[in-house]
């Protein structure tokens, strides 16, 4: 494997705060790799240092000479004052820096060396390349190019440098957090379109299923050390929890021995011969071992949460629209040309339900939230809430905090003591330490504080409420999977409603017990599963769709207009093999995949193994899904 990044011996300091040391290892040419780590422990920090835009106290990175490296930044920074399709270009390569001159000419007056231009375009055959990078930008939901950067919003703005990084179509590829401001469609595309690039890739994300399903490689960042694990984000966790038991298994046979050794140290106070000093100096390295500590730091969401009766909220026949708008914030065309959010919305919540709201983005689903918050009145109709009902509301655009503030004191706003139930108390001091927020950090200020680590605050501040009602609106932004599995656990723990809003897949199999979809132009779906479910259902009623399609007989036309390339086009003798043998490879293909799974379940394979079953399972999927699609396609001639 041809080698593309070593990073030897880097070490990071913030202050007196040590973010990791000496870290090595390297990357590979094809390897898809996931970076994992807590919030506040480096990891964008290490992303920027990768991409040069950072430096490192110690240590050097050392790429392949030649290698064209792109990198998307959690908060990408442009000038404002170019458009979205300069803002495509402005980092990039040869053919994109030509397409960018040739934007400039033809927005130029009396377009300058045009004819120059377009030899230049012809030559480097950049004509396709702009159509492939505008078709990308539309599958992010990107369709008016000229529009200044300043008129879009954050996650509009974080899309725009995702296309600008893919257009790039560099060597290799360091994505942080690509997921995030991406819908769901969003996601889907962008999994299957690094999953079967031949890019090398090192991400950090908290996607649990784009990681599993595009990497075969994990890197985790823990205590100021990295640790490598050949696999997918299942083989990780396997691989994870027996490197934590073997560590655990080393601490107690150190005390062990550290308490006979420490005995030897007592009986012999005074200075010892030659022959004793080697034991000496191999207690004090004892001593160390046995003294760590493998204490896993994790919120503990434990809250005790607020009676609610048996009336929720009714959502009683609830309209909301908002006039279309120009790039200058003035309406579109005629007055009634208004984008529909909901139409005659009727829904009548139940007692303990948990609920995800999933859709596009632009289809309401913060709207909706907001309404039943009272932040946005409805057109018409209205929302009932019951007496009982305490809302504990995580907003998307997150808390607004006195960033002077220290931590201990944001919480103490709030409260000194927390009711955990069954008598138990905490201090907003211990509360915080349940929600990794060491003694240090809370008196520390909030500035300091990373933007995962203000999302976990905020997370902090709501459940010490002691809510009955928690409506989530993007929780998993900027959270660790750390965070992220304990509240999981907390919520399907929760003694009260929840409303989820996600584009977190894995989330929202989890947490939720149905859905409502939310289609666009006032069309909402109640959907009784979790997401797997709906789309598993959702394909099926495509396929159902496209059978039925193909099956339909043909409209009738009168023979004199139809021309002869209009008439439905037959399998040919050789289609109809390639159709037969489909079947037999999707067949053999899907029982491949489930004697996979089946291996790996069974906890009786060598590592050797499992890293080859990991690597073949996505290989799998891909074939599965490149031959579904072909089959489908000839089923419609069939």
């Amino acid at each position: 494997m041809v080698s593309y990044l070593q990073v030897q011996s880097l070490t990071r300091r913030v202050g007196d705060r040590c973010l990791f040391a000496d870290l090595s290892f390297g990357i590979g040419q094809g390897q898809k790799v996931g970076l994992i780590a807590k919030n506040g422990t480096g990891k964008s920090t290490l992303l920027n240092i990768l991409a040069g835009t950072d430096s490192a106290d110690e240590g050097q990175v050392v790429y392949r000479n030649g290698l064209r490296v792109g990198y998307l930044e959690q908060t990408p920074h442009y000038p404002e004052d170019l458009t979205v399709i300069e803002a495509c270009f402005w980092h990039g390569n040869e053919v994109t820096n030509l397409i960018r001159e040739y934007e400039t000419c033809m927005s130029t007056p009396g377009n300058p060396n045009l004819q120059e231009i377009l030899d230049r375009m012809d030559h480097q055959k950049a004509w396709d390349y702009e159509t492939r990078s505008k078709a990308i930008l539309s599958r992010l939901a990107i369709d008016e190019f000229d529009k200044p950067l300043r008129q879009l919003s954050g996650g509009q703005l974080k899309r725009v440098a995702l296309a600008n990084v893919l257009i790039t179509e560099p060597d290799f590829l360091i994505l942080d957090e690509p997921t995030n401001h991406l819908d769901l469609t969003m996601i889907e595309w962008l999994e299957n379109h690094l999953r079967r690039s031949n890019v090398t890739l090192l991400m950090v994300t908290h996607d649990r299923y784009f990681l599993d399903r595009v990497c075969n490689e994990i890197l985790e960042l823990d205590d100021e050390t990295i640790y490598s694990y050949r696999g997918n984000y299942a083989y990780y966790l396997e691989k994870r929890q027996e490197r934590l038991d073997a560590a655990r298994s080393e601490v107690a046979r150190a005390n062990n021995l550290y308490r006979t050794e420490l005995e030897w140290m007592r009986r012999m106070p005074q200075a010892r011969g030659h022959k004793a000093r080697y034991r000496e100096e191999a207690f004090y390295e004892l001593q160390q071992v046995a003294k760590r500590r493998l204490e896993e730091k994790q919120v503990r969401l434990e809250t005790r949460s607020a009676y609610i009766g048996s009336k929720i909220f009714e959502a009683q026949y609830v309209s909301k629209s908002f006039p279309l708008r120009t790039r200058n914030g003035q309406p579109v065309g005629e007055p009634e040309q208004r984008k529909v959010i909901l139409r005659d919305f009727y829904y009548n919540f139940s007692r303990f339900e948990k609920m995800g709201i999933v859709g596009d983005n632009g289809t309401g689903k913060s709207t909706f939230v907001k309404m039943l918050m009272g932040e946005v009145q409805p057109d018409s109709g209205r929302f009932v809430v019951g007496e009982t009902v305490k809302f504990g509301y995580f907003s998307q655009e997150g808390m607004k905090f006195d960033e002077q503030m220290k931590v201990i004191d944001a919480v103490r706003k709030y409260a000194e003591f927390i009711d955990l139930g069954g008598g138990r108390h905490l201090s907003a001091m211990q509360f915080l330490q349940h929600f990794m927020f060491t003694p240090l950090q809370q008196q520390s200020y909030i500035y300091k504080l990373s933007g995962g680590e203000k999302r976990r605050l905020h997370l902090c501040t709501v459940l010490m409420q002691a809510p009955n009602f928690l409506v989530l609106d993007e929780p998993t932004n900027d959270l660790d999977i750390v965070t992220l599995q304990i509240l999981e656990q907390y919520l399907q723990d929760f003694q009260g409603c929840v409303i989820v809003v996600s584009h977190d897949r894995y989330f929202m199999d989890r947490v939720v017990d149905h859905l409502l979809v939310f289609r666009g132009d006032g069309v909402v779906k109640d959907f009784p599963g979790n997401y797997t479910q709906f789309r598993e259902w959702e394909a099926l009623e495509e396929r159902d769709a496209a059978q039925k399609k193909s099956a339909a007989p043909a409209t009738p036309t009168h023979t004199a207009e139809r021309h002869t390339s209009e008439r439905p086009r037959k399998m040919s003798f050789k289609e109809k093999q390639e159709y037969a043998a489909l079947e037999s490879d999707i067949e053999r293909l899907e029982q491949e995949k489930r004697d996979i799974e089946t291996a790996l379940s069974s906890g009786q394979l060598s590592v050797d193994d499992i890293t080859q079953k990991s690597i073949r399972l996505p290989q799998l999927q891909q074939e599965l899904d490149e031959k579904s699609m072909r089959w489908l396609e000839l089923s419609e001639l069939a």
